[in-house]
């Protein structure tokens, strides 16, 4: 089975798909190799993510990103003024009179989202920005990469901060499994209700369990956690994620019962649970 000497076995001929990443890689000087935003020079609808907080975007987002932000032109925006906010962050000295913005927040009209897409029919790139974090994901923004999709638009993701995907590495609780339900019932007794149905999947399916509220309400899901499910379940509150307050603690119930919650209720938190 094994009659053939390594000495004979001959490497696969060298593919060269891409002529860029070659040159980046086979030797030459990384000076000459093109940056990433040349090599995104395509014409693309841009998932830009934005910071979770005050944090100045340069300790959060990739330097790559700015150089994308400043190429484009158009952007699609959950809030027009948290998106202008956070673009001044970015480059102090970016115009922000010449750059036109839509709106895709919850009052915005779904059935304008397609002519959004306008400026990429006409081969100009778009942008796509969320009031924090990551577009598409808990937030606005998958309606319009859905249109993208279906029109065969090049769609490109680009890399920052997730208070989700943060607050699943820091909890200590599966990452291979995890699903994230949003806001709960506000409702006393239908959100006890529902914490329990939640323990129970996490229990069943060994999955990690997340869910947000408003900041002034972090105290009452707390207590209705300590109220509906075991104190052996565990619990992880992930406060204020890259910003200046962070917070991440995670115990069982009953030690947080004997330890309490800090002082939340201006910072936004994910809570996580593990039924084990």
């Amino acid at each position: 089975m094994f009659s053939r000497r390594i000495a004979d076995i001959q490497p696969p001929p060298r593919c060269a798909p891409f002529p860029a990443f070659n040159k980046m890689f086979n030797g030459c000087p990384l000076r000459d190799s093109p940056s990433f935003s040349e090599l995104m020079t395509e014409t693309a609808l841009y998932l830009i993510p934005c910071t979770l907080g005050d944090t100045a975007p340069e300790l959060v987002l990739p330097a790559a990103n700015r150089d994308i932000i400043l190429s484009l032109r158009h952007f699609i925006v959950e809030d027009v003024r948290s998106a202008r906010r956070f673009l001044k962050a970015v480059d102090r000295g970016i115009d922000i009179d010449t750059l036109t913005f839509c709106d895709m927040g919850k009052h915005a009209d779904r059935s304008q989202f397609a002519s959004y897409l306008e400026p990429l029919r006409r081969n100009e790139a778009v942008g796509v920005i969320s009031e924090a974090g990551c577009p598409a994901v808990a937030d606005p923004g998958a309606d319009i990469v859905a249109i993208a999709h279906r029109e065969g638009m090049r769609v490109v993701p680009l890399v920052g901060p997730s208070s989700i995907l943060l607050a699943v590495m820091a909890s200590g609780f599966s990452g291979q499994s995890f699903a994230f339900h949003g806001y709960l019932p506000i409702e006393p007794a239908a959100r006890q209700r529902r914490l329990r149905q939640l323990e129970t999947r996490s229990r069943e399916e060994r999955q990690t369990q997340l869910f947000i509220e408003t900041p002034y309400r972090n105290r009452k899901l707390f207590d209705d956690l300590l109220r509906a499910c075991s104190p052996r379940t565990r619990l992880c509150v992930a406060a204020g994620l890259t910003t200046e307050r962070e917070w991440v603690r995670s115990m069982s119930l009953g030690e947080w019962r004997k330890c309490g919650l800090p002082e939340l209720s201006r910072v936004p938190a994910i809570f996580a649970i593990y039924a084990a």
